[in-house]
């Protein structure tokens, strides 16, 4: 069975047909503007600009230094690195080439590296040396006694041993051009359980997925993008991300760090006009703006997504960051939606968008796949020009994760309102089943970050012996933590079923997370199943 699964000849032939694929690849979008706007600066990382002719002289020159090391159209290369230029040259490189990115993030350790290299098959491993205080040299030795198959270790600074990337510089020499049809990158599946599945994306539906978003979105040679997330992250890749900034022939301005004091600086000085955050971050920049009255005036637009934004938080983006909030809800599989910049205000804080295109096949069906009147909520499924239709060497995954007409199970709970746009009720795996009552995990947190003295929540499941399961919620206090007994109070008063309220709760410091940077729902299930004794499970 191929690695890789093609979308039908004949939805192959529609997308193309209706201009949605339109031939070009990511190598291709590079020189484009470097023709058409070569003096212009294209990335911002500290001190230093390149210009879109000098981003795309480095990449063509490490695409050369690559090759010589042997690397070839089709070899996959393990990508870690942080939020730095050379993220972006290394990956045009290796577009050049024909070789697969596979997307690693700056946190990823030992057990995610070794699997991403030993899954992938991966020639080549490219990172830097210190990062955050992290030495990923050491790390890159563990990798090698781990997967013996790893040719290649490039480092971005001081090499030591290894293959430093400035020495990868060679004098550009043609060099066969991809398929515009062909894999482009491998991104990684966001799932809170077992190791992440590798997602493999086309340059033509990836593309098209950037330059949809870019026009949604509003960019132009105008925009000056700031990169707060990791750099690798799709959401900040190509919703619209980097590569929509690109695109439209805008600048991308790095940060390592997301803190306020870093990125309100920045925003000031490069006059920013659009970033992403998720919604945690985006409560630490609204609380911090609060006392600082930093110049935000170039912000037009500001990006929530990556996790189901609270209405409470929702209403406060605009009146105190003075930007348009955005709304996105998306999966490096496929889909993205967006709330657009001419919705009401009551649709941008009470929706997570609609599709990016009109060709976006979304189905709301039932636990037996039986499509759902219009407005009821149940399970996403969707398929469409820029969704997968299947994972990376996962046969036996694919059978579960998609449908036999080619519908991706989303594994999100949502319903669709009569324009398009989806309301994202909350993961099916977070659904609790509490005595036969469906409690949707995300409408109780998001009644709980409601709450002055809530920080953040993650509702879960826990075992009982009578109903089967029962509800805990982990809250992160913003400073004395109210009492239990309060936070019920206020749900009650908020309206919400006797049923929904949580029948624990738990004061936490943080939250763990997954090796993609969510939280980890299965291991605070795993704690407080630890926490309870035989004699509590009936307890309330």
């Amino acid at each position: 069975m191929s690695a890789f699964t093609p979308w039908p000849d004949d939805f192959a032939r529609r997308y193309r047909e209706l201009g949605y694929w339109q031939g070009q690849t990511l190598g291709g979008l590079l020189r484009e503007r470097a023709a058409s706007r070569g003096e212009h600066c294209a990335i911002v990382c500290g001190e230093r600009r390149w210009s879109y002719a000098e981003l795309d002289t480095r990449a063509a020159a490490l695409a050369t230094g690559l090759a010589r090391l042997g690397i070839r159209a089709g070899d996959r290369v393990v990508v870690q690195l942080p939020n730095v230029a050379e993220f972006y040259a290394v990956n045009f490189a290796l577009f050049r080439l024909g070789a697969w990115p596979v997307f690693a993030l700056p946190a990823h350790r030992r057990t995610e590296l070794s699997h991403f290299c030993g899954y992938a098959q991966a020639r080549a491993y490219i990172t830097t040396d210190i990062d955050a205080g992290f030495d990923h040299r050491q790390l890159a030795r563990e990798l090698r006694g781990a997967v013996p198959e790893l040719e290649h270790v490039i480092i971005v600074g001081d090499a030591q041993e290894f293959i430093a990337l400035d020495s990868l510089y060679d004098a550009p020499v043609a060099l066969p051009e991809p398929a515009a049809s062909d894999v482009a990158l491998l991104q990684l599946s966001g799932g809170s359980t077992g190791l992440s599945k590798l997602i493999p994306r086309t340059h033509d539906d990836y593309l098209y997925s950037v330059r949809a978003s870019a026009d949604i979105c509003g960019l132009s040679a105008a925009s000056v993008y700031l990169c707060t997330l990791p750099a690798a992250h799709n959401f900040p890749l190509s919703s619209p991300g980097a590569l929509g900034v690109f695109h439209a022939g805008g600048t991308v301005v790095l940060t390592r760090r997301p803190n306020p004091e870093d990125t309100f600086a920045l925003i000031a000085r490069e006059r920013v006009t659009i970033t992403a955050l998720v919604p945690p971050l985006a409560l630490v920049w609204l609380d911090a703006q609060r006392q600082q009255r930093a110049d935000l005036s170039s912000l037009t637009v500001l990006q929530v997504g990556g996790a189901k934004l609270s209405e409470a938080v929702a209403r406060r983006i605009g009146p105190e960051l003075g930007c348009t909030l955005q709304q996105v809800f998306g999966m490096a599989e496929g889909l993205v939606n967006y709330t657009r910049l001419d919705d009401g205000f009551e649709l941008v804080i009470g929706s997570q968008g609609r599709p990016i295109s009109p060709h976006d096949e979304v189905l709301i069906v039932d636990d037996n796949d039986a499509p759902l009147p219009p407005g009821a909520t149940g399970h996403l499924l969707t398929r469409g020009p820029y969704t997968i239709r299947g994972y990376y060497r996962a046969p036996e995954h694919n059978a579960r994760a998609f449908t036999t007409d080619g519908y991706y199970r989303t594994g999100d709970i949502a319903r669709q309102l009569p324009g398009g746009h989806l309301v994202v009720e909350g993961r099916a795996k977070d659904q609790i089943n509490r005595g036969g009552e469906k409690v949707a995990a995300e409408e109780v947190e998001n009644h709980l970050l409601a709450h002055p003295q809530v920080a953040d929540v993650a509702l879960v499941a826990m075992p009982d012996a009578y109903l089967g399961e029962k509800s805990c919620a982990f809250v992160i206090a913003r400073e004395a933590p109210p009492r239990a007994v309060e936070l019920n109070r206020f749900l009650r008063e908020r309206g919400l079923a006797q049923f929904k309220i949580p029948d624990r709760i738990e004061f936490v410091d943080h939250f763990p997370k997954t090796a993609v940077g969510k939280v980890d729902k299965r291991a605070l299930r795993d704690t407080i199943a630890e926490r309870l004794t035989p004699d509590r499970l009936t307890s309330r």
